[in-house]
């Protein structure tokens, strides 16, 4: 079941082209991410898709309904930089943001204060916070009233390792209770660490969108090392198969199409070749090596 499909949304400022025809579907129970360089229109689709901004042309729908406020209530958003109260707690933090959205109960605060790890400082300012407690003060703000499905732009932003490593756990765990989530970013690692699916975009066009997995998986790649690094790598060049070899220092790299790299039968062929090998690993293609492709960047 999809929670959203976009149908060929397009949207422009003037002459520049912001989404073009832009169409993918959101499985339900996914950590989707929207993975683009800045200014690909990662921001644009969400404003859209929260009703902050209206497409020029293209549908979309919510759990299988237009986009309405009742749909809205149903999702919860953190769009920006957390726009809080620096000399108020996190508990008179959310109550504003409950009483404001009108979304969920008072007891639901104390709840989400303790998804997102902030118990121990719920009475705390705001203005005390680490940059990633107040992020995840933020998340906890869009959690109120318990919505299935969560929209977050560029969360990790600005935060140290730490604080990223918190929002990323953060993320995984309300994978983890059915969340649906939605996220936009311009991190390849990050998308690559947390998203179970992806859609890549450039300057306003989708250029591929499904499961990472399957995103990446356009070619085997086999890494092979050995104590005799030319012996290896003119071995190599007769074995039968690939479709191109790449040498990294002591490491050689074939690439075969997908499902025909066979470790067995490399290992067989060197050692029957008189070369032993010390390293034999089967590599799916990064992310970023897919994205650097996909963009010509």
């Amino acid at each position: 079941m999809s929670v959203l499909s976009l149908q060929a949304i397009s949207k422009s400022y003037g002459p520049i082209k912001a989404l073009n025809e832009v169409s993918f579907n959101v499985p339900q129970g996914s950590v989707f991410g929207i993975l683009g360089p800045n200014g690909s229109g990662k921001t644009t689709l969400l404003s859209i898709i929260l009703d902050i901004l209206r497409q020029d042309a293209g549908s979309f729908s919510w759990f299988g309904q237009p986009g309405s406020p009742e749909t809205r209530k149903q999702i919860g958003a953190l769009l920006e930089t957390p726009n809080l109260y620096h000399y108020l707690s996190a508990v008179d933090n959310l109550q504003i943001t409950q009483a404001i959205s009108g979304r969920g109960v008072p007891a639901d605060i104390d709840k989400v204060i303790d998804i997102v790890g902030l118990t121990a400082r719920k009475k705390s300012k705001f203005s005390t916070y680490s940059l990633g407690m107040k992020q995840r003060l933020a998340i906890g703000a869009a959690l109120l009233g318990s919505p299935q499905v969560l929209v977050f732009d560029e969360p990790t932003n600005g935060l140290d390792p730490v604080g990223i490593a918190e929002i990323r756990e953060l993320i995984k765990n309300l994978a983890k209770q059915g969340k649906t989530i939605i996220m936009a970013s311009h991190l390849l690692d990050e998308v690559e660490k947390v998203c179970t699916h992806v859609a890549i975009l450039k300057k306003g066009t989708l250029l591929t969108a499904g499961q990472v997995d399957e995103v990446l998986a356009n070619e085997d790649i086999a890494e092979v090392s050995s104590s005799q690094p030319d012996q290896l790598r003119a071995a190599l060049e007769h074995f039968p198969g690939y479709t191109s070899i790449k040498q990294d220092g002591k490491n050689i790299q074939l690439y075969f199409p997908v499902g025909t790299a066979k470790l067995e039968d490399i290992n067989r062929f060197c050692f029957e070749k008189g070369v032993a090998l010390n390293l034999l690993v089967l590599k799916k293609k990064s992310l970023e090596a897919k994205f650097f492709e996909l963009t010509n960047e």
